[in-house]
């Protein structure tokens, strides 16, 4: 399956007003190799386990595969992860047709908020709200993958 997403950084936190639900994540990164990262993720009860491949020029394609998995089972996962382990709590932002997912880091990405917007292709149209800053989509320093190994407060 492919991903087709862009990334921003957020302004400010009036994207809470418009949020519609949010939850907390723990993931880690059982491979973070450049062609493909192998992650391990706890979204609320649920564990997940997820391929990612090379993303193309721009940034905003790649390959993912996902699947469930349980919570007990990602928690063992996570002890083989490399470290730090990325913590973020996730707001689901619905703007016009569109759900924007808004990451607000914690730990050694504390003060970094990125948004991000899947879309059904590259050239898709949607709408930008005032929260939204620069797009930031293909520069892999705001890839969570590198930001388990230099995170933000290091830069």
């Amino acid at each position: 399956m492919q991903e087709i997403e862009r990334k921003f950084l957020v302004k400010d936190d009036t994207y809470k007003t418009q949020a519609t639900g949010h939850k907390r994540i723990i993931q880690g990164y059982l491979s973070a190799h450049p062609q493909r990262t192998v992650r391990v993720r706890i979204m609320g009860e649920n564990g997940f386990l997820t391929i990612k491949g090379k993303s193309n020029k721009t940034g905003t394609t790649r390959f993912e595969w996902e699947k469930q998995i349980p919570k007990r089972e990602a928690q063992s996962l996570l002890k083989l992860c490399q470290k730090p382990i990325i913590d973020k709590i996730r707001y689901q932002v619905p703007v016009a047709n569109h759900v924007f997912e808004v990451d607000v880091f914690a730990g050694n990405n504390t003060g970094l908020i990125l948004a991000e917007v899947e879309l059904s292709e590259e050239q898709q149209s949607y709408t930008s709200p005032d929260w939204l800053g620069r797009e930031v989509t293909g520069e892999l320093k705001y890839y969570n993958s590198k930001l388990s190994k230099n995170p933000f407060k290091e830069w």
